[in-house]
């Protein structure tokens, strides 16, 4: 993937596909929802999870996977079932493996039947929990499409409770991994963080965001907006993605 960032300007409405979908999770689980955000420049396709506390629609979702765009990255947002249905606790770690599964599968397809053809790369993650189990997915092997793994806050452990404890699988993950991390993130300790990427044999890539909180948002007297700094995720994400 040739990778041209720093373009900001949305592309015409015409010249890129939005597109309601359902997934299937399983006969026990049913369907959830995804939102599929493809421009006709598209050079990826990131299968981008939610976080715990708030789903697709969130309005960091919906600026991250804009800006991605803007830049030639397709996006296919989608639901966890428990946020499907209206609830606030998170369903076990097998229904949300997956429900991961069942959208890297989709992406597949629709990367074979894009205008790209099935050249067109296929990444995943997402924000904290949603990129942490898109990580266990890839540690177990149960996405072999995906190329590359994104983590826009990855949550190493619980609210200033310092701990490396959920970082032990990604040493099973074979594929490169690209971190966004703020300097104020509670859930994720820089001095726990940086050795567990550096004990990743090069795999990974550790990307600092001053600032920033596990939701990227920075304080007024930074000297910085919050636009700037999803405009820094969404450049750096993709000057990773041409690299691979």
């Amino acid at each position: 993937m040739n990778a041209e960032v720093g373009r900001t300007r949305a592309p015409p409405a015409a010249s890129r596909r939005e597109e309601a979908l359902t997934l299937s999770v399983g006969t026990r689980v049913g369907d959830v929802s995804a939102l599929l955000l493809e421009p006709a420049d598209a050079r990826a396709l990131l299968v981008f999870a939610h976080g715990a506390g708030a789903g697709m629609r969130h309005p960091f979702m919906e600026a991250v996977s804009t800006r991605l765009a803007q830049r030639g990255v397709a996006t296919l947002r989608y639901q966890f079932p428990y946020m499907e249905g209206g609830r606030r606790r998170p369903d076990p770690p097998g229904i949300l493996l997956a429900t991961v599964r069942a959208a890297v599968e989709r992406a597949a397809e629709i990367a074979a039947a894009s205008a790209v053809g099935p050249s067109l790369p296929i990444l995943a993650g997402g924000k904290s929990m949603g990129g942490r189990m898109t990580s266990q997915a890839s540690g177990r092997g149960e996405i072999p499409d995906v190329k590359g793994l994104v983590f826009f806050g990855f949550p190493l452990h619980a609210a200033d409770r310092p701990s490396s404890d959920r970082a032990a699988h990604l040493s099973d993950v074979t594929v490169p991994m690209l971190f966004l991390q703020g300097t104020r993130d509670s859930l994720a300790d820089l001095d726990l963080l940086r050795p567990v990427c550096a004990a990743l044999e090069g795999r990974a890539r550790l990307h600092v965001v001053q600032g920033g909180d596990h939701s990227f948002r920075v304080r007024k007297r930074s000297g910085r907006t919050d636009n700037e700094v999803l405009d820094e995720l969404a450049d750096v994400t993709v000057e990773w993605a041409g690299g691979l």
